[in-house]
């Protein structure tokens, strides 16, 4: 730790045997993973300091272990930390990110593993479900080319929506004050797999949830953990699953109690953002043109539009071509085709475009801290126009209504 002694810093020598307190070198590999140095916590993970450089090997063995990845600090954490008695990281833990907003990590629900145990044997798991590692879509990537789908494929993509909606209409029902996010990771598991389907973010590069879910300032890739929703936070749910061989993605964002004016105009704009971009879906059209639709939409409401992440092909693959930028003046290639299949879901803030990760490597959160909103469905491109394949199937078209976002 280090203490304030007239404005100059006076750092004790990491090395537990070496009284020195004048330690002026930092570990290289702190500095490079960019551990900011908290001040006051006995515990604090930011940079060791060393007087010299025989402290510093001398210590190594032990000090490296700070440099393992967030994920494997989490994990030990957890099991040092049973859930059911401790929820919150340790703010010694907040020395690892550089937070944008008010959320912090706490601790997660149960691991992928867990999850994949107990998995019925009945149940088709994409190449991922094991190794983490999505072999078949890392191979598509070298083709560039965008599948047309037959009649057969597109009804099987079809059913995994349908089921799909259902599942999100589940977690949606479950999102309320108090409900922790792992509780509707767990609502989200439970609800796919008995409709005979995989959820497919679970174990998806390593992924440890079967949703995603993203809240406040997240922008997309939250990560389900025991934080318990509050009255005022908006809370993005993505549900994607697998089932007989094709995956289904989609998502909405929900207000958690009651909502302030600006979090009502964001959540809206992202709607209308998503209704402009459907809108365009037609063959013929350039997927580079659906970002200028959306922008448009955004900019008039006082929003901007994300550029890190945008939608996708989907089908038999869970990610493959085309992309489908959500901002104007974007270098996506290719024009829609009757049978093309692909996702539309613009992530839309309150501030700046633009994002950073946490170092989980997954949740995406705004720079300046500010609220993102996100909707979700999957169109296919049909000969006149297109259909949406996650829809409700009582709700044929997209309709903004206030009384059902607030789930009157």
């Amino acid at each position: 730790m280090a203490a304030i002694d007239n404005g100059r810093h006076i750092r004790r020598c990491t090395t537990p045997a070496c009284p020195s307190t004048g330690a002026t070198m930092a570990c290289p590999s702190c500095v490079k993973l960019k551990q900011r140095e908290p001040l006051g916590f006995e515990d604090s993970p930011g940079v060791d300091f060393y007087c010299t450089q025989e402290c510093f090997k001398s210590h190594w063995a032990e000090h490296k272990k700070k440099h393992r990845p967030w994920g494997a600090l989490i994990d030990e954490w957890e099991k040092a930390h049973p859930v059911a008695l401790e929820k919150r990281m340790p703010e010694a833990f907040n020395g690892y990110g550089d937070w944008t907003g008010s959320l912090r990590p706490f601790a997660r629900g149960p691991a992928a593993r867990a999850r994949l145990e107990s998995l019925p044997s009945s149940i088709a798991r994409p190449d991922y479900w094991k190794t983490g590692q999505p072999v078949s879509e890392q191979q598509e990537k070298r083709t560039h080319g965008i599948k047309v789908y037959s009649e057969r494929e597109i009804g099987l993509i079809r059913e995994a929506c349908r089921v799909g909606r259902e599942v999100l209409d589940e977690c949606g029902r479950a999102a309320r004050v108090g409900v922790t996010t792992a509780e509707i990771d767990r609502v989200c598991y439970e609800a796919t797999v008995e409709r005979g389907a995989y959820p497919s973010p679970l174990n998806y590069y390593n992924f440890p949830c079967s949703v995603c879910t993203s809240v406040n300032e997240v922008v997309c890739h939250g990560i389900p953990d025991m934080r318990e929703l509050e009255d005022g936070d908006i809370l993005n749910i993505d549900v994607s699953v697998f089932k007989d061989g094709v995956h289904g993605d989609l998502n909405e964002t929900y207000f958690i109690g009651t909502p302030d004016i600006d979090s009502l105009r964001l959540v809206k704009t992202a709607f209308e953002c998503l209704e402009a971009g459907a809108a365009i879906i037609k063959p013929g059209t350039w997927y580079r043109d659906v970002g200028a639709a959306i922008s448009r939409v955004a900019r008039a409401n006082a929003c901007s539009v994300v550029r890190t992440y945008c939608g996708h092909g989907i089908g038999d693959l869970f990610h493959t071509a085309p992309n489908v930028p959500h901002y104007a003046k974007n270098k996506a290639t290719g024009i829609m085709k009757p049978g093309h299949v692909f996702t539309i879901e613009p992530m839309i803030n309150l501030g700046t475009y633009r994002d950073r990760t946490w170092p989980d490597q997954w949740t995406a959160v705004t720079v300046d801290g500010k609220r993102s909103a996100q909707f979700e469905h999957t169109f296919l491109v049909t000969e006149d126009g297109y259909e949406i394949l996650t829809m409700r199937q009582n709700e044929p078209t997209m309709l903004w209504d206030l009384k059902k976002q607030l789930r009157l």
